[in-house]
């Protein structure tokens, strides 16, 4: 396979997860760390540093819009809920590594 047409499989499966995470308001960022150990955060600074590794600069406020699909202010008013006390004695137990 071809480096561009590997980016271009790379952005597309980046493109899938990205809308996948949109249209899922209802998991919430702690149950995806404590799961799978990154949240939609998380996703949306990789982005921000890729842009930064390539001299673009990109607020995080920017970062999170092109994740949540929408300023994250208006998501948490939206979709975010109170983390339950096993959600958050789990988070608290194996807190993020990175």
């Amino acid at each position: 396979m071809d480096d561009q047409t590997r980016l271009e499989l790379e952005a597309a499966a980046f493109r899938r997860l990205r809308d996948h995470q949109q249209a899922r308001t209802d998991v919430q960022n702690i149950d995806m760390m404590n799961l799978t150990g990154f949240c939609r955060n998380c996703l949306s600074r990789w982005y921000q540093e890729a842009a930064a590794e390539r001299g673009l600069e990109m607020s995080k406020d920017e970062g999170r819009e092109i994740v949540y699909g929408m300023p994250f202010a208006q998501w948490r008013e939206k979709h975010q809920t109170d983390a339950s006390p096993a959600a958050q004695a789990a988070f608290d137990a194996d807190p993020p590594k990175h």
